[in-house]
């Protein structure tokens, strides 16, 4: 395979930047709440400080007690962290300071760096493999498990502002003492956890900061692309579960987030929302950080399908949810996005189309200018778009019960297309009730289990 621009600025950057470095973490208990800040090392040219803040809020125990439990807590954090300042160059040395890894870990942490940059990898057209991507050097001395006090049975929740964690949300809020995580806050996860009908007060906001200096190399023609995002919300919600005394850290990761992005490879755009990566954080906690943490995605045994069911019996977060990441400044749906699309496509044969088309402000299959990321959709095209979306599977399957539900009224301009392509053939026969009696593998503890099942029959 011929080297892209791309491979030729890798091959010119990591020689530039021979070494990236973790050089520390600072964890500081102020009278405002907990900061922690990292410092990385770019080939001694350049240097980056991120930080994250938690407001003193909600707290379960005396500083005394929290204090001992922080540093494992931080590195870790810092681990998932770095991989954001390392992609902008890719060094094939990666120097681990502030503690030892043993080589099952710096394995574990090889195999989440790789496929969770396998987009960035991908749409940079870089050649590479697992194991010789990047070399890790660390330390003897290792974190040992952590002998956490005694937690609660109760619940921490990561809200987005999307339809999943508010299905998460107003599904175990009856049955479990939940409090809404939030990082980075803004107008769709404040109003979220309004119409769940619980206080703002009641939520753990925290703050993450990006060094500035990462986003003006990546003007400067450094290299860029997407991170697993989700596994470093895993390791922070790890440090909201210990902070406010809290046993279960709960996803909203659906079963359908397992589908490669591009067909036939390990390429996934929700890699690190996957049941592969939730099954390995769960043994990597357990092992290295703490026993007394349970981390489970309560969305797992569903399809995105079965999860647009549920909402739309949601009613109190119809106008409020929002899952565009291009309007999420605005909280506003762009109407141009995949995830928008998709989200469209999916809700339809639930809440209908002039419902949505209401709440969206157009209706979104009357478009166009959508027809190309509409047949990435459907399993025409070679890939499907970057973004959170659904199956193929799925989506031919709501597009075809949309088209049964709209019978005797003129179909939107994407759907008449639809009604013409090989994909409607093979799949206008299909029994829609099929995936809507799924229930996948998971990790749900019975009481969560048994709350999903009873609403799955109801």
């Amino acid at each position: 395979m011929p080297k892209s621009s791309n491979q030729d600025k890798l091959t010119k950057l990591s020689a530039r930047f021979p070494f990236f470095i973790y050089e520390e973490y600072t964890c500081l208990l102020e009278p405002k709440g907990l900061n922690i800040s990292f410092h990385f090392n770019l080939g001694g040219c350049y240097h980056f400080r991120p930080k994250l803040f938690v407001p003193r809020k909600n707290w379960a125990f005396p500083d005394h007690i929290l204090q001992p439990l922080l540093p494992s807590l931080a590195f870790h954090i810092g681990m998932i962290e770095l991989i954001s300042y390392w992609k902008c160059a890719c060094p094939p040395k990666v120097i681990i300071k502030p503690s030892g890894l043993s080589r099952e870990q710096i394995l574990w942490w090889k195999k989440l760096y790789f496929l969770g940059l396998g987009e960035f990898f991908y749409l940079n057209s870089i050649v590479t493999d697992e194991h010789s991507f990047m070399n890790i050097e660390s330390g003897d001395e290792i974190f040992s498990s952590l002998a956490t006090p005694d937690l609660n049975a109760s619940v921490i929740i990561p809200v987005g502002g999307g339809k999943d964690s508010a299905v998460t949300l107003e599904m175990l809020k009856g049955s479990f003492d939940v409090m809404p995580f939030v990082l980075n806050s803004r107008g769709a996860t404040s109003a979220v956890i309004e119409a769940a009908g619980i206080d703002q007060d009641r939520a753990l906001l925290m703050t993450r900061t990006i060094d500035p200096l990462l986003i003006e190399l990546n003007a400067r023609g450094f290299l860029n692309g997407h991170t697993p995002f989700s596994a470093l919300l895993a390791f922070i919600s790890l440090a909201a579960a210990l902070l406010t005394g809290r046993k279960y850290v709960v996803l909203s990761n659906e079963f359908s987030a397992n589908e490669p992005t591009i067909p036939g490879t390990n390429i996934n755009h929700q890699y690190s929302k996957s049941l592969e990566f939730e099954n390995d954080f769960r043994f990597y906690v357990s092992k290295y950080i703490t026993r007394n943490i349970e981390y489970f995605s309560f969305l797992r045994p569903l399809n995105e399908l079965q999860i647009a069911s549920l909402f739309s019996g949601f009613t109190a977060y119809h106008k409020v949810f929002r899952s565009c990441n291009a309007g999420s400044k605005t909280n506003s749906w762009c109407g141009r996005c995949p995830k928008c699309l998709f989200t469209f496509i999916i809700l339809a044969p639930f809440m209908g189309i002039e419902r949505l088309t209401e709440l969206f402000g157009k209706n979104l299959l009357e478009d166009a200018e959508l027809s190309h990321i509409f047949w990435q959709f459907t399993g025409a095209a070679d890939e499907k778009p970057f973004d959170c979306i659904g199956t193929i599977d799925e989506v031919n399957m709501a597009l075809c019960e949309s088209i049964r539900l709209q019978q005797g009224k003129e179909l939107p301009f994407l759907l008449q297309n639809y009604m013409n392509s090989k994909e409607y053939e093979k799949f206008r026969g299909c029994d829609f009730m099929i995936p809507l009696k799924s229930y996948m593998p998971n990790n749900l503890p019975e009481p969560f289990g048994n709350i999903l099942k009873t609403a799955l029959h109801a």
